[in-house]
């Protein structure tokens, strides 16, 4: 089930001005170009930001996503409908003979079991193309990325156009290596409502992220620093072995 800040109307309705500044979608535009990719496969597509950059490019895009409000967000970004979008995860996306699959943000973190991480895995083989490519960012461990977020105390106000003033917290509520779990608390200030909402996330290290990989299909072609994030995180460009 995907987490609230998600799936919740009035969170979905917020994230992207909360997100801020996608600065990490450009290099995904380029490694699409760098790729020759047509089409694309966005998993964990939310709110839709890079699937529509896509789109704008000329390239074939289906979007999937466990989180309807999300997916209301995006289509409303779709104005002319050029974009597939998918209510559900990868496990069940259609063979779209994509050439290149994209994970961004910390969508590929999102799978905190072995066996949920490599379903995804075999999912997203089955919806590329003979020798496609998967590429997708995860934060690094060294990098304790956690600790960053606990001295995050104060909160973010944002006025927005139809939600007003909204104040954003984030709290980390357990560390037990390789899960960390996080809760952000989200006041509406126009009417006084508060929204939580809880997720966890797991950090590879990049043995086990390659180990997993060369298990379910693919061969890492490269390990990249993130333009925007360096020293952060690895980005994995994959490609499909059959």
């Amino acid at each position: 089930m995907p987490d609230p800040i998600f799936a919740h109307p009035r969170l979905a309705a917020v994230y992207d001005a909360f997100d801020g500044d996608r600065d990490d979608l450009g290099a995904y535009l380029a490694i699409a170009g760098e790729l020759g990719a047509d089409r694309v496969l966005d998993v964990g597509c939310g709110t839709g930001s890079l699937a529509v950059l896509l789109a704008d490019s000329g390239r074939t895009v289906m979007g999937v996503d466990p989180a309807e409000a999300s997916l209301r967000i995006a289509r409303s970004k779709d104005r002319a409908g050029r974009i597939t979008w998918i209510h559900g995860d990868a496990t069940g996306v259609p063979a779209f003979g994509a050439d290149l699959a994209v994970m961004t943000g910390n969508v590929a973190q999102v799978f905190l079991t072995d066996d949920d991480w490599s379903r995804t895995l075999r999912g997203i083989h089955g919806a590329l193309r003979p020798r496609g490519h998967l590429v997708f960012e995860t934060r690094r461990p060294g990098r304790r990325a956690w600790e960053e977020w606990a001295s995050a105390t104060g909160p973010v106000v944002l006025d927005l156009p139809e939600a007003g003033l909204v104040e954003q917290r984030i709290e980390v509520t357990d560390v037990s290596l390789p899960l960390v779990s996080f809760r952000y608390t989200y006041t509406f200030m126009a009417d006084g409502a508060v929204v939580t909402s809880d997720s966890t996330l797991r950090f590879r290290d990049r043995d086990e992220v390659e180990t997993s990989l060369a298990a379910n299909g693919y061969r890492v072609l490269d390990v990249r620093e993130a333009p925007d994030r360096p020293g952060r995180e690895f980005v994995f460009v994959a490609q499909r072995t059959t």
